[in-house]
């Protein structure tokens, strides 16, 4: 989950373009009584970044609207988001928000309704965003609340050649046995070669995205829709023991500390034969000057009850309820979410840097197919199929499939991540590991119940 996705490069890409521009973690703050003048606080994504080179020769020369960019690491600009979101300080007028902090947000009255500018934009096509992306935006109250700039799922990437000399084949929608299996026989194939690449990095965003889907698929949950915390059931810890075992015995070195940026490297030094995580990652695995470029096989989210068990990740614009510019914010929303944005950096940038993942159409782009073809339609199919409002074979009391949609989940998930972390470091068992982290997921839930 964009993440989780494309954060650790994106990290280091941003930083080191920030520092060569001489403005690291600068932003701009524009007059505030220009109507055509708009503050944007976002993070330091590659993806965003590409758009803040592009915004006055694309969108300010032809609308007339300044915008005036403050970009920043994901931890701080979270962090700068919620100081200027939560008192309604205005100062910020859009802001990049993930579809975790979109439904919390709009519950809280924090963001600006976008219904009537999509209804007066009929160019902007609200029914091209993909409908997983465009569910996860909408809040409970049946309304818009943001648009996606680029969204994701997860899914298995694999290494065909790999695989075929050991006469093995990967299913279309393998079942986590069979991907257990196949990392077993390729193990140590080449030398220095492991079977897969899992995360084991502490974070709610990292072990716990890929964790929390094979948790679903095994018929676990965090909670029951009436709040009790099953972190110590019979499906809970199975899941963590089949990940821990899996990592363990065919995973990656230094397991512990993997995180998607490490597995991303292992993956395109051909240290590992399988890896799955984001499907943000195809991208750049298949990248003109990736060494493993057309080698790679890409297959569904592993599964083992459900259907299917991709998660589902955006980081989308939202204008905040403060600011008293949103006419001039939705022109720029309707403009960085839209198709133009798409055709402007396809023919700017290059179409392996299109922000995809949202947009049924730019499944349909010849130019975009052509680079992307090899990953385009497990993508399409895997953001399609995942259900943030029904993950598992249970009922549950908030939203979400990589994550639970309450704002302790932020801090519950890492200090849950921290004690698998270490029975994956076999600093402790698995046993040991969910009889802390049900102590903690249980004081959550206790705050619910009594609510």
């Amino acid at each position: 989950m964009r993440s989780p996705t494309r954060r650790g490069l994106g990290a280091i890409a941003a930083c080191s373009l920030l520092l060569t521009a001489g403005c690291a973690g600068a932003g701009g703050i524009g007059d505030p009584d220009d109507p055509n003048s708009i503050n944007v606080l976002m993070v330091n994504n590659p993806q965003m970044l590409d758009i803040q080179r592009l915004t006055a020769q694309h969108f300010t020369s032809r609308t007339g609207v300044k915008v005036n960019f403050t970009v920043l690491p994901e931890n701080d600009v979270r962090d700068k988001i919620s100081q200027d979101f939560t008192s309604q300080a205005g100062q910020y007028d859009i802001a990049t928000l993930s579809n975790y902090e979109v439904p919390i947000y709009a519950r809280n009255k924090w963001l600006a309704p976008l219904d009537g500018f999509i209804a007066a934009d009929p160019g902007f096509d609200q029914q091209d965003i993909l409908e997983p992306i465009r569910q996860s935006l909408t809040a409970a109250d049946g309304k818009v609340y943001a648009q996606p700039f680029y969204g994701e799922s997860s899914f298995l990437m694999y290494r065909k050649d790999i695989l075929a000399a050991k006469n093995l084949t990967m299913p279309d929608k393998p079942t986590w046995q069979q991907v257990a299996d196949i990392a077993s026989k390729v193990d140590g194939a080449e030398p220095g070669l492991k079977g897969i690449c899992l995360r084991g990095q502490p974070g709610w965003g990292q072990l716990m995205a890929p964790l929390t889907t094979v948790v679903n698929t095994f018929g676990g949950t965090w909670f029951t829709q009436d709040w009790q915390a099953k972190l110590d059931s019979p499906e809970f810890t199975e899941a963590t023991k089949f990940y821990v075992d899996l990592v363990r015995d065919h995973g990656e070195a230094g397991a512990p500390q993997a995180g998607f940026a490490e597995c991303l490297n292992n993956m395109t030094q051909g240290k590992t034969a399988m890896w799955y995580d984001a499907t943000s990652a195809a991208g750049l695995l298949e990248a003109a000057d990736s060494p493993v470029r057309g080698k790679l096989g890409f297959a569904q989210a592993p599964v083992v009850k459900t259907k299917s068990s991709g998660w589902l990740y955006t980081w989308a614009f939202a204008v905040q309820q403060a600011s008293a510019k949103q006419q001039a914010a939705w022109k720029f929303l309707s403009w960085a979410s839209g198709k133009d944005y798409e055709t402007v950096a396809g023919q700017q940038l290059g179409w392996s840097k299109v922000p995809d993942g949202k947009r049924a159409s730019t499944y349909q782009r010849p130019e975009y197919l052509k680079l992307g073809g090899s990953y385009a339609d497990a993508t399409r199919t895997a953001i399609a199929t995942a259900d943030p409002r029904n993950p598992g074979v249970q009922p549950r009391p908030a939203y979400g499939i990589q994550f639970v949609g309450i704002p302790e989940f932020t801090n519950l998930g890492t200090q849950v991540s921290q004690e698998i972390s270490s029975a994956i470091a076999g600093r402790q068992s698995v046993d040991e590991a969910l009889k802390s982290a049900q102590g903690l997921a249980d004081k959550v839930a206790a705050k619910y119940r009594k609510s």
